[in-house]
């Protein structure tokens, strides 16, 4: 077995809107965000307050890391690959993304820490980054690209394994763990009730059963991608 196994951190994080409703933004972002707005896609016609409440959490100049979900592979009592999943919460974003960072400096494999996440290179990594300096906080080893090689960046993202080098568009967990035959993590919500189950139903407990859920099926599908079967 590769030891290289035990030094993945398997992540997810769920974000949602900084403020409850586009009427609740500050006045200096009101009209960046209708900037932002205008140059998104808008099939449905909808208005920027409608847009707001729909697309902010996904961005970190608009949203917040409400939930991170953690995981880590290990040998049970019996020498079997099992897997445990930490959901991360706090009171503040400021000390939610503070207890994250810990866990990625004392982490057991140090420097050689590799950081998974589906999509992560584009939506995981740079969010978690932007959203600890606008918190003011300094960014974790494992984090900071700051002078590093390509080669030195210990990121793995499952979506770009999948693309074998190809330009394909965005291919989802759900999906990748549907054509794996990997139980999904979807239930009773999926990523894009976050916001509203956030927001208006006020239910952080539920989101984080989903997030956790969802790192169970990042750790099986980078398995199922390496050529290994274990169940977790």
């Amino acid at each position: 077995m590769d030891p290289l196994l035990f030094n993945i951190l398997f992540l997810d994080i769920e974000t949602a809107a900084n403020y409850k409703t586009y009427e609740e933004l500050p006045e200096r972002l009101k009209p960046l965000w209708e900037r932002k707005a205008s140059y998104l896609r808008n099939d449905s016609e909808m208005s920027v307050s409608e847009m707001y409440q729909d697309r902010a959490a996904i961005y970190s100049e608009f949203g917040q890391v409400i939930c991170i979900g953690v995981g880590g592979l290990y040998l049970d009592e019996k020498k079997a690959l099992n897997l445990k999943v930490k959901t991360l919460s706090a009171d503040s974003e400021k000390e939610l993304l503070e207890n994250f960072s810990d866990i990625l400096d004392k982490h057991r494999a140090k420097n050689s820490l590799l950081l998974c996440a589906h999509n992560g290179k584009e939506f995981d990594f740079p969010y978690l980054s932007r959203r600890m300096l606008i918190n003011g906080l300094q960014l974790p080893q494992a984090l900071d690209l700051g002078g590093k090689k390509p080669w030195e960046i210990n990121h793995i993202d499952t979506m770009e394994l999948w693309k074998f080098g190809d330009y394909k568009k965005f291919t989802s967990l759900d999906l990748l763990a549907a054509v794996f035959d990997i139980p999904s993590s979807k239930s009773d919500i999926s990523g894009g009730d976050v916001n509203r189950v956030y927001h208006e139903e006020n239910d952080l407990e539920k989101i984080k059963e989903y997030c956790g859920r969802d790192v169970s099926v990042l750790a099986q599908l980078y398995l199922r991608m390496k050529g290994l079967s274990y169940k977790l």
